[in-house]
């Protein structure tokens, strides 16, 4: 698990989290400054992964930050953190990347802070993609998904201004995610076959190219090319419907063609259960 902002969230989080697991057969250790968490678990610093096992039961383990962060006031980000912030994700990632780690929970960042000290991504799922590029070599299409509320909700652009957001959409894109999509819920979640569905980016998904021509001209097509590879998915349906679709049973995903779009029926169900999960890494 990642640190996030030492001064958000996170370490309320991360300690909530083992007193619910302490006493069960799962084991985590976290990454960050272990001053983080005085006060509101018991902690053990490790210098491994390995050591995790040993104390999860009896105490938090912490992997700490070879940065340091300065005194930690919650609610007050401070600049000073970034490095320490930083280099938990990186190494958390390298661990999985080597396997150390079978997987990563991140906590949440303040990339306002981040951005004060230099961070050039847009957000966390970009800097995901950029540490496992250079670290494989391997180029990849980071896609956030959420999991929440009975919906998954994978999303075609993400941080995006919403006047940007047709100049970033071609067919090959949508087909691409639409990929990484269908393997992720066979891989990840189990299913034999997928069934997808394509939000319209205009009002009753264009009305037959009445109401704009993104359908018509960008998203069938790509989903008639999906189709000819053997995934199941639909042409482009109405924002406004589809979601109830996919809670009855529809479609198993949708892809939403912006950021908001996609996340308010995730966070207006289940604001609180909900999990962005990174796919295509």
């Amino acid at each position: 698990m990642t640190m996030g902002d030492p001064a958000g969230c996170g370490p309320i989080i991360t300690a909530a989290v083992w007193q619910t697991l302490k006493d069960s057969a799962h084991v985590f250790y976290v990454i960050g400054a272990p001053a983080a968490y005085s006060g509101l678990v018991p902690i053990q610093e490790i210098t491994s992964p390995q050591a995790a096992a040993a104390c999860f039961g009896e105490a938090l383990p912490v992997l700490a930050t070879q940065a340091a962060c300065k005194a930690i006031r919650p609610g007050e980000p401070d600049p000073a953190s970034a490095p320490a912030i930083l280099e938990s994700i990186e190494t958390a990632t390298h661990q999985a990347l080597t396997g150390e780690a079978s997987g990563v929970v991140t906590n949440p960042i303040s990339k306002v802070l981040l951005y004060e000290a230099g961070f050039a991504h847009p957000g966390h799922t970009e800097f995901l993609a950029a540490i496992c590029a250079e670290a494989t070599g391997e180029m990849s299409k980071p896609v956030m998904m959420l999991v929440g509320g009975g919906l998954k909700v994978a999303l075609a652009t993400i941080h995006v201004p919403l006047m940007e957001v047709r100049a970033a959409l071609t067919e090959g894109h949508l087909v691409e995610i639409g990929e990484i999509v269908s393997a992720a819920l066979i891989r990840d979640f189990g299913l034999t076959r997928p069934r997808l569905a394509y939000t319209g980016l205009n009002p009753h998904a264009g009305e037959n190219g009445t109401i704009g021509r993104e359908e018509v001209e960008l998203i069938n097509p790509a989903a008639a090319a999906l189709r000819t590879k053997g995934i199941e998915i639909s042409d482009a349906r109405a924002g406004d419907t589809v979601f109830h679709e996919a809670l009855c049973g529809t479609f198993d995903a949708v892809i939403a063609m912006t950021h908001d779009q996609g996340l308010i029926p995730v966070k207006t169900l289940d604001m609180w259960g909900g999990v962005n999960t990174t796919l295509g890494l």
